[in-house]
């Protein structure tokens, strides 16, 4: 996971320093088309909710698609994946059953699956920023201090979130990704409240 954060941050800092702006060609993206990328991330777990009082913070990464539609908005697709070390070692219940060899548990793994709604601004130049909305499914489990895994007792969630970013063009229509994004992640009718920061690539195909 580190190998992969690095490949992503390297591949950002090549795009951004590799040379002056107007020496690459850019291709901004039109309606109709798809952009697929990825980023990625770090974040973390407020304290108040039943999973932020045992994990906190972890990085990770995400794959999103993006389709342009008229009037600067877009709609799309992600999949992330984070794993948030926790914060002391926890043997009671809390989210999940408790084990009976007495095994503390060390991580987190947050998955989030669902639909992204976008509202660009300023479409025609290099920098192009957004504001999102976004809602789909949460599946968590936790891993214990001998590598096993534990499921919560509610069974997976939802999540809601609204975030920022900004989109970058570089090269014909490869453009760094970077946003940040608040989720509320719902676990047996609590919230857990999620803050995250991403940054990564996307390439936008042509037709």
């Amino acid at each position: 996971m580190n190998r992969i954060l690095a490949g992503v941050a390297f591949a950002v800092a090549v795009s951004l320093i590799g040379a002056p702006a107007h020496a690459f060609v850019v291709v901004l993206p039109r309606a109709g088309q798809v952009g697929v990328g990825l980023q990625g991330q770090f974040g973390g777990l407020a304290r108040q909710g039943e999973l932020g009082s045992e994990f906190g913070t972890g990085g990770g990464l995400a794959v999103r698609l993006k389709y342009r539609m008229r009037y600067d908005r877009a709609m799309g697709l992600s999949f992330e994946t984070r794993r948030l070390d926790a914060r002391g070692a926890r043997y009671d219940q809390t989210a999940f059953l408790a084990s009976e060899d007495k095994l503390p548990r060390t991580a987190l793994t947050l998955q989030t699956f669902g639909g992204d709604l976008y509202q660009f601004f300023g479409t025609r130049s290099r920098w192009q920023g957004f504001l999102s909305a976004s809602a789909g499914l949460a599946k968590i489990n936790a891993s214990l201090s001998d590598g096993e895994t534990v499921y919560p007792i509610a069974g997976d969630g939802l999540y809601v979130g609204a975030g920022a970013g900004l989109e970058r063009f570089v090269y014909r229509s490869w453009a760094v990704d970077a946003s940040v994004r608040y989720s509320a992640v719902f676990l047996d009718g609590a919230a857990n409240n999620d803050l995250q920061a991403a940054l990564g690539m996307i390439f936008y195909a042509a037709y």
